[in-house]
């Protein structure tokens, strides 16, 4: 669901002192103000009366994800994450979903969109027992604006042998174009676990950029190209059993022989989380 007009939803509960700006007053109204829509308050003013009105109806703020609110009602769970004006929402019985879109509309004026399948850049399948998640479109704007969408594909994110390092003879090159490759790789990794890691180690090297980091982003780029409709599937009749899976290498980085590791969690079949250690 959209909420319209959200920022004017807020209610202020302190006064706030405003005046016309230079070069566009209205000497027939010297005293009116026309607009507080952006006023700086209003995105925490709205959030919290959005929480407070959820808190009221049953509903949990996450705990580290404090837009994320959940009801549990006779061992059915009711989900509700907000994003600005966006509400993305879901439950295991119709009747809470119902009960929640009723709320809703009646509290603050709101559309309904309609079924999820599109949500900041993440394009959503909704099939009869899986969901797949990917960033297909996304992954192909930033390869073309990069101009590597000609280029052959890579099979693989980075060669097996590949030991990013300082590289403190490498030629110096510019870093801006280097940082946005990486900003843009980064989001991807929302859908694409598979170039999380590298992604990561490439990051590292912003600051004393040299050619031999950039050529490797550009082969991530690369096999991006070849890829571009990967993304992550979630089973609906997956098991509830709670996997990690950890990969060790000790010693490996070349600069100061530190361990580096990654890891995930599955819960049954689904990936859940991903992280990596230095």
């Amino acid at each position: 669901m959209d909420v319209n007009s959200a920022f004017l939803n807020g209610y202020l509960n302190e006064e706030v002192y405003d005046e016309q700006l230079k070069g566009f007053n209205d000497p027939a109204f010297p005293d009116h103000v026309f607009a507080l829509y952006n006023l700086k308050l209003a995105p925490r003013a709205w959030y919290e009366r959005l929480t407070v009105f959820l808190v009221h109806h049953g509903y949990k703020k996450g705990g580290i994800n404090k837009t994320l609110h959940v009801k549990e009602k006779d061992g059915k769970l009711m989900v509700a994450q907000i994003y600005v004006d966006g509400i993305v929402f879901g439950g295991m019985s119709d009747e809470m979903v119902q009960l929640f879109v009723k709320q809703m509309q009646y509290e603050i004026e709101m559309s309904l969109v309609g079924e999820l399948t599109y949500f900041l850049g993440l394009q959503i399948k909704q099939m009869e027992d899986s969901i797949f998640l990917c960033q297909s479109k996304y992954a192909k704007n930033i390869v073309k604006k990069f101009g590597l969408e000609n280029t052959s594909y890579k099979r693989t994110s980075a060669p097996t042998h590949l030991k990013l390092f300082n590289d403190e003879k490498g030629v110096i090159i510019d870093q801006s174009l280097y940082r946005s490759m990486i900003g843009s790789l980064h989001y991807l990794t929302t859908s694409r676990p598979d170039i999380t890691f590298i992604v990561g180690v490439c990051a590292r090297y912003q600051a004393e950029l040299k050619v031999s980091h950039f050529n490797q982003v550009k082969r991530n780029l690369k096999y991006v190209n070849g890829t571009c409709d990967h993304g992550i599937p979630y089973s609906h009749k997956s098991n509830s059993m709670l996997l990690c899976y950890w990969d060790a290498d000790w010693a490996r980085s070349v600069d100061d022989r530190k361990s580096r590791s990654e890891g995930c969690f599955f819960w049954g079949n689904n990936l859940i989380s991903l992280f990596n250690k230095k």
